[in-house]
């Protein structure tokens, strides 16, 4: 199987480390050679807004993931697809252990299609719901994740 790796990087830089007062921003690298800058979410975590935070991360993973699978599933079948976006977003509150976690991700997706062959509304959904039952990122959380077209 496939071995997918990152590296991360914190440093305190001589700032505090007392509860609730430490840096939070730290970098991911990728095996590619992207760098991230990312940091705990802003207001009651107090990271930095300009930086992506993990739960932002897992929901582009996660919205990335399906419209790869969507547009795999969609060559499949003989579809051309011109574009796609989506506007996700994730809810993050307490899951049934009572724990903190990304509770409810909702994907948004608009695709625009072109060429003689154009899905339905069922067929639509139909690859949407394919996409999202063979997409590693979903089948890998516990999150719910719905798809609204």
């Amino acid at each position: 199987m496939a071995e997918h790796r990152i590296a991360l990087d914190w440093s305190r830089n001589d700032g505090p480390f007392e509860r609730g007062n430490y840096p939070k921003n730290h970098v991911v690298r990728f095996d590619g050679g992207q760098t991230l800058r990312n940091s705990s979410a802003p207001g009651d975590y107090g990271g930095d807004a300009s930086a992506s935070n993990p739960e932002e991360l897992l929901l582009a993973a996660l919205s990335s993931c399906h419209m790869l699978t969507f547009l795999a599933v969609a060559a499949n079948r003989g579809y051309i697809i011109d574009s796609y976006h989506d506007e996700a977003k994730a809810e993050l509150g307490k899951n049934a252990d009572g724990k903190m976690a990304v509770v409810k991700a909702t994907l948004a997706p608009k695709v625009a299609f072109s060429g003689a062959k154009r899905p339905n509304a069922e067929e639509y959904a139909a690859l949407h719901a394919r996409a999202h039952a063979a997409c590693f990122i979903a089948n890998s959380i516990k999150t719910q994740v719905d798809v609204t077209i």
